[in-house]
């Protein structure tokens, strides 16, 4: 295995004390991330919200650090990440920030330490864009949204005892 990168973490004056990110397992590819407000948050149905974490990165080039929703929070209260996944580049130094979106039927309160998204690291490739007046063809050519069809697939929920 590679020798792991090294991203510099600084918490944001003036924020309230919440813990930095942290793999809830070792297994875990995301960093949970925690909700810095000074006091509860109310999202109604249908609202979204801009949700400070207290912290900054500093990451080297060719990393990107992506926020994705929870799926515990999905699940049981219609709480996502607007722009999922959303992407904080390596050379931005501000404070990361969550935009939540309430899509349940009940009001969503947001308290100070609660884990309200994930952060995954992900390498960016280097590319250089090539423009061309041609293309080479394939299979799938230009179709797009649903040019394979659609398939229904029932799907059970299955409880565990």
């Amino acid at each position: 295995m590679s020798k792991a990168a090294q991203v510099l973490i600084k918490r944001i004056d003036g924020s309230v004390n919440v813990p930095l990110p942290t793999r809830m397992s070792t297994g875990a590819s995301g960093y949970d991330l925690h909700a810095a407000v000074l006091e509860p948050i109310i999202l109604e149905p249908g609202q979204r919200k801009l949700i400070p974490t207290g912290f900054a990165l500093a990451m080297p080039d060719g990393l990107e650090a992506q926020i994705r929703p929870r799926s515990g929070l999905a699940v049981k209260h219609g709480i996502t990440c607007l722009n999922t996944p959303g992407t904080i580049d390596a050379d931005y130094r501000g404070e990361v920030k969550v935009l939540l979106i309430n899509l349940g039927n009940e009001p969503f309160t947001v308290k100070c330490g609660e884990r309200i998204a994930q952060m995954v690291f992900q390498v960016v490739p280097n590319i250089d864009l090539i423009e061309t007046n041609s293309l080479d063809d394939t299979e799938r050519g230009a179709g797009g949204f649903g040019h394979t069809g659609v398939t229904s697939i029932a799907i059970e929920q299955v409880g565990h005892s």
